[in-house]
């Protein structure tokens, strides 16, 4: 289960995601007035409403209630006004670390909190904490409601008598090995360093949410139940209530399960100024990277300042949007970085400005940090224009649109109101935020650029090198502080409410028409939002990639929307920001999709320009080289990210040499790259990507016909050229030898584990069985691998295993990333589980009636959005299942049993054949292995690229 901190949204800001589909061209024409005007953004903003009702317990609790009929669940949101801001010094990483003992149960629901959310069918189940807040969430059945408020409200106010030495002691290992993964990827250290550069060290945003492993190591157990009465009183936090839900009810529940806990400490917001950087700061750091990387930061007001939202624009037209100033000048006009963004991110007391940049490979990183300069200065003098205000705001009052089609997760309306409500004692401050973002002009842009741009910031450049040393990679794991036996204590409260009948699974009826040309329409209508989304998929994925020259694929997407016969680069950048248009480029080892999602105002000029993109792209010769250079800095990036460099090796030994899967190694061969034409793009786009091997799917609030309509004037006379490719997939009953394929990447703090067992299943058999057996096993948190290596041995962040469903194969993929000093053990364990599984501790009856039974209940709370919905069409249609199908599950679930299941998975999984690929530091990891009783075979990371095969 992952849970976001400061840190991992820091360091997702400084980890690069090479742009594959940046626009470039000359300057925009009067070409691009041809395309149909866009809805004006007043419009799209009137569209963003979140109804709600709010009240206040005596005790303090503030209770938000929105009502939403469309499905038969509730999002249930807790949010405490605690971040890592209100960490004294020498206690850094305790709220973090609190939000994991909050998951492992109180005094009147003891053991692990998902245990009983998994039975009663809970989607989007979580924690998070950040600098200004930590937050729990769960979308339940409306059935459940009762059961999910008596949990939240037994962990705020019965929590700390189950808070024992061994407890305390198996969360401090799994959040030190949460921060070993993220230090471990490429630029994994740069949050710490632009954190603070940024900020003094005594300031309260000045260190990582995660903390430091000192800090850590020192929680004493009177530590954390000081904090949690300190901070964790009902008077500190916000309950939202979203969903099938109204107010009466919500204030009886939230009184009879919330109201008897007692008034607690109030949270006191410290002194946090923004502080002002007395000159510029510049450091350089080494680590192992592909790619030179240049961090730039400010610190700068936050969420509830007047200049927020216009901090948020300058962002947008700098580096946030496709056309920005950065990418037209740097990545399309200089040709001297790879990719350049800048974000505004605006906590509660203090913002962050930043721009990051990726050196292309040879530039000197001082002439692109001495242009990146240069074109700040010109913004803060000059200002944005007024289209650049236009598009940017279009782009984010768009995007807004369709991330509140949910009730709750990470960022739907219960998130909206929560937010308000804790930042800004306000539920309904996403509007006052949208109007003042509406208001913005050139003028406002600049005078905020003016004030707060033209301070001293704070530059890192990262240089590729060995790591520099870091005192968190040479800190041991700490030794368990459990003294005598513990008894937690017992609760006092009434059981825990049963369960009610949970409703039937809505899945919309799904349409279905011909266009003109034979393409086939998949559609379905979906109303929570004015938003369609369109998927074109094409029958060829990674699986259709030439053998000897892969990576063609991926760089005929990356060059699609380089221009059509109306539109150069930056004028199709242009005009998908003023339409609220994001189009999407991506592949499956089965399927290749060219995608939008648009307001649905802007329907029709949006699938003007889509179409363009899918009949016509010109593949321009002059962008060739900018492309090919981004394409080629990807696959570096990835093989010095431990994920990367297993995908390299894993494909083959899954597949099998000869098997189209086994080319789905990452981006592709630099080599091969290199050589591509602008001959071998039109080849591919012309073999591949071709109406007779196109289905759309369609999930809309328009009705079909007029979907229908719209795209038949634009593709139904689209017909394809030449020859279509084909793709063989033959039998291949061979298997790999069983052995560890160590890859030695030195110093790193963690060994990525991989486990791949070749199957002889196919995708478009029927999987149920193994997959809900295998839910016990390695595909659910509480799964046997994960509860070991994670919760028990707190070796691991996270631990699962899955089948890779594919049309033609399935095979059974393990990944764990653990501790270096554990490696082998971690083997063998996972052996040892896997063979248990399958062997003489097969499937509990416990286990499976959890699956079976959570399984059923999570269905209506599994499509809630388009965007579930849509992927359940494309699933049915590659698996050949019918429309229908996902309403057809509770039967079939009801009518499995535990012997059918264990007999299933038992007929997959032999434990004796896996494979186990792990990259780690031989020098610690190899004198591990030699326990396990498999052949080990050495690697360097640099070879990589020429991984073996595989060896039967």
């Amino acid at each position: 289960m992952i849970r976001l901190t400061a840190s991992a949204a820091a360091l997702a800001l400084a980890m690069p995601a090479f742009a594959q589909n940046a626009p470039a061209a000359p300057a925009a024409t009067a070409r691009a007035a041809s395309l149909p005007k866009a809805a004006p953004v007043a419009d799209l903003v009137k569209a963003i409403d979140i109804p709600y009702e709010q009240f206040t317990l005596p005790n303090g609790l503030r209770v938000v209630v929105h009502t939403d009929r469309k499905a038969p669940v509730v999002a249930v949101s807790v949010w405490y006004d605690v971040g890592s801001k209100h960490e004294p010094k020498g206690k850094t990483g305790f709220a973090h670390l609190f939000e994991h003992l909050m998951f492992n149960g109180s005094e009147n629901a003891p053991g692990d909190f998902f245990e009983p959310l998994k039975q009663v069918g809970a989607t989007d189940l979580n924690g998070t904490t950040y600098f200004d807040r930590t937050n729990y969430f769960e979308t339940v059945p409306t059935a459940a409601l009762e059961q999910a408020l008596y949990l939240e409200s037994d962990r705020m106010g019965w929590l700390t008598g189950a808070i024992a030495h061994a407890v305390l002691d198996e969360q401090r290992g799994v959040v030190q090995n949460e921060k070993r993964e993220g230090d471990n990827q490429p630029y994994g250290l740069v949050s710490y360093k632009l954190i603070e550069g940024t900020f003094p060290a005594d300031h309260p945003y000045g260190h990582s949410t995660i903390g430091s492993m000192a800090d850590l190591d020192r929680a004493s157990l009177d530590d954390v139940k000081s904090w949690f009465r300190d901070h964790y009183g009902p008077n500190n936090a916000v309950l939202v209530l979203a969903g099938d839900i109204d107010v009466p009810t919500a204030r009886r529940l939230a009184t009879k399960y919330f109201g008897p806990i007692k008034t607690g400490p109030k949270s006191v917001a410290p002194n946090a100024p923004v502080p002002v950087l007395a000159q510029p700061k510049s450091e350089v750091m080494k680590d192992r990277v592909a790619a030179p990387l240049i961090v730039k930061s400010w610190p700068v007001p936050g969420l509830n300042d007047p200049a927020a939202p216009a901090l948020e624009v300058a962002a947008y037209v700098l580096g946030g949007l496709a056309s920005s100033r950065f990418d037209n000048a740097l990545v399309k006009g200089d040709k001297t970085a790879v990719q350049v963004s800048a974000n505004y991110s605006d906590f509660a007391q203090v913002g962050t400005f930043t721009i990051q940049a990726v050196v292309r490979p040879g530039v000197d990183p001082a002439v692109v940090q001495k242009r990146l300069d240069a074109l700040v200065d010109d913004f803060v003098r000059n200002g944005p224009t007024a289209d650049e205000v236009q598009r940017t705001l279009t782009t984010i009052v768009s995007r807004r649109i369709g991330g509140l089609e949910s009730v709750g997760g990470f960022g739907g309306k219960a998130v909206a109101l929560a937010e308000g409500a804790l930042y800004s004692n306000d539920p309904g401050f996403y509007k006052k935020q949208l109007a003042a973002l509406a208001a913005q002009t050139p003028a406002t842009v600049k005078a905020a650029a003016q004030q707060w741009l033209a301070r001293p910031g704070y530059t890192l450049t990262v240089v590729p090198g060995e790591r520099d040393a870091y005192d968190e990679a040479q800190v041991p794991p700490a030794a368990p502080q459990t003294a005598a036996p513990e008894v937690a204590a017992k609760g006092t409260r009434e059981p825990m409410p049963k369960v009610g009948e949970v409703g039937a699974l809505a899945f919309p009826t799904v349409q279905r028409a011909t266009l003109r040309n034979g393409i086939e329409l998949v559609y379905a209508q979906r109303t929570a939002v004015p938003v369609t989304q369109v998927v074109a998929s094409f029958d060829a994925g990674t699986a259709a990639d030439d053998a000897n020259r892969l990576g063609t694929q991926a760089m005929t997407l990356a060059m699609i929307d380089e221009g059509t016969p109306r539109l150069n680069s930056i004028q199709l950048a242009e005009a998908k920001e003023r339409l609220g248009l994001d189009i999407f480029t991506g592949s499956s080892p089965d399927r290749t999709t060219i995608s939008f999602r648009a307001p649905s105002a802007n329907l029709a000029p949006a699938v003007d320009i889509w179409s363009d993109l899918l009949r016509a792209p010109t593949f321009p010769e002059s962008e060739l080289p900018r492309v090919r250079g981004q394409v080629l800095a990807q696959i570096a990036q990835e093989l010095t990210d431990p994920a990367g460099i297993a995908q390299r090796i894993v494909p083959p030994i899954a597949y099998g040499a000869g098997s189209p899967y086994a080319k789905n190694v990452g981006t592709g061969d630099a080599a091969a790259v290199q050589a591509l034409t602008r001959n071998d793009l039109i080849a591919f786009q012309r073999a591949w990507l071709r109406p007779e091997k196109a289905k759309i799917f369609v999930v809309s609030d328009r009705p079909m016909a007029e979907v229908q309509q719209v795209l038949n004037a634009r593709l139904g006379d689209w017909q394809g050229a030449g020859p279509a490719g084909t793709k063989v997939f033959r039998e291949d009953r061979s298997l790999p030898a069983p052995r560890i394929i160590l890859v030695d990447r030195p110093d790193s703090p963690q060994s990525r584990i991989t486990g791949a067992l070749r199957t002889n299943l196919r995708g478009t058999q029927d999987l149920l069985p193994v997959i809900t057996a295998n839910d016990a096993l390695g595909g659910d948190f509480l799964g046997r691998i994960n509860m070991d290596l994670r919760e028990t041995k707190h070796w691991s962040y996270g631990a699962y295993g899955a089948f890779q469903r594919n049309a033609f194969a399935a095979p059974y993929l393990v990944n764990a990333p653990v501790q270096a000093d554990k490696t082998g053990p971690a083997i063998a364990s996972l052996r040892q589980e896997i063979g248990a599984f399958v062997g003489d501790k097969p499937l509990t009856q416990a286990e499976f009636d959890r699956s079976i039974t959570g399984a059923i209940r999570s269905l209506a709370g599994n499509f809630e959005t388009a965007g579930d919905v849509l992927s359940a069409m494309q699933a049915n249609d590659l698996y050949q299942r019918p429309d229908n199908y996902y309403t057809t599950l509770p039967q079939a679930y009801r009518a499995m049993t535990r012997d059918e299941l264990a007999g299933a998975i038992r007929s997959v999984i032999d434990p004796e054949r896996f494979v186990w690929v792990v990259v780690g530091d031989a020098k610690v990891v190899r004198p591990q292995l030699d326990s396990i009783g498999l052949p080990v075979e050495v690697m360097s990371a640099a070879s990589v690229a020429g991984a073996p095969q595989e060896r039967k």
